[in-house]
């Protein structure tokens, strides 16, 4: 495996984290290339990139709330977002699909955490499909509910994580 390279989004990332992101997320489930623009210039610091021999792979990307409420449509586009917030959301996890099967999704969520930690944030989180529930649990996040969400016409599940403070 390439060693990777992880850094913070640059606006002249968006065009290549939709391509990544219309290809993983199914329909309307994917952000749309203006929301992922908005997303970096907003809030570079929660947006994190993968890059492997030189490009962009896969991402993390977020937002902060001190009142976390999954089903809320218009904090994908910021709408309610402090960078000083204590709390994360997470909005896409997402890696190339030629690049899935080979770590960097365990590899990407850890050096995301590992961020958080270090910028004194309390929890993160998600919201997944039912599938998923189980690879989240491993990293340290724990069930809550099935979500309010419908977004993209989907069953979600709400997922947190505590950080150590």
């Amino acid at each position: 495996m390439t060693e990777p390279l992880f850094r913070h989004a640059v606006p002249t990332d968006a065009a290549r984290c939709y391509e990544i992101e219309i290809s993983a997320y199914e329909g309307d489930e994917a952000a749309t290339l203006e929301k992922i623009a908005l997303r970096i210039g907003d809030y570079p610091q929660g947006f994190l990139v993968l890059e492997v021999d030189g490009g962009i792979v896969g991402f993390i990307n977020s937002g902060c709330a001190e009142n976390v409420v999954m089903s809320d449509e218009d904090f994908k586009q910021l709408i309610g977002h402090d960078p000083d917030a204590q709390n994360v959301v997470i909005m896409s996890v997402v890696i190339d699909p030629a690049f899935q099967g080979q770590g960097y999704s365990s590899r990407l969520m850890r050096e995301f955490i590992r961020r958080m930690e270090g910028m004194g944030k309390k929890t993160i989180h998600l919201m997944c499909k039912e599938q998923h529930v189980g690879l989240y649990e491993k990293f340290g996040y724990r069930y809550v509910r099935p979500s309010d969400s419908d977004h993209g016409g989907m069953a979600w599940h709400e997922m947190v994580m505590d950080l150590p403070r």
